[in-house]
């Protein structure tokens, strides 16, 4: 499970293969679930939570690249 500090330190490239990671780890621990080999099952939502971490981190970085953008846009002009 990553920190949402850790996140915010990753490359983009390395948080895109974090989130890669996590969704396959997440389809797995489902998986278990649903056949009932799932010994842990707070590791199923520590595995959500993960994933919502990195998406909000992903989400954000988009935001300030947007904000960036529009503000040198109004320089600009």
């Amino acid at each position: 499970m990553a920190k949402a500090k850790k996140l915010t330190e990753m490359s983009y490239p390395d948080l895109l293969e974090h989130l890669d990671e996590v969704s396959e780890e997440l389809f797995n621990l489902r998986f278990q679930n649903a056949t009932g080999q799932l010994t842990n099952s707070s590791a199923l939502s520590k595995a959500r939570k993960d994933k919502a971490r990195c998406l909000t981190e992903i989400r954000a970085r988009e935001i300030a690249a947007a904000e960036e953008g529009q503000a040198e846009e109004e320089v600009a002009s």
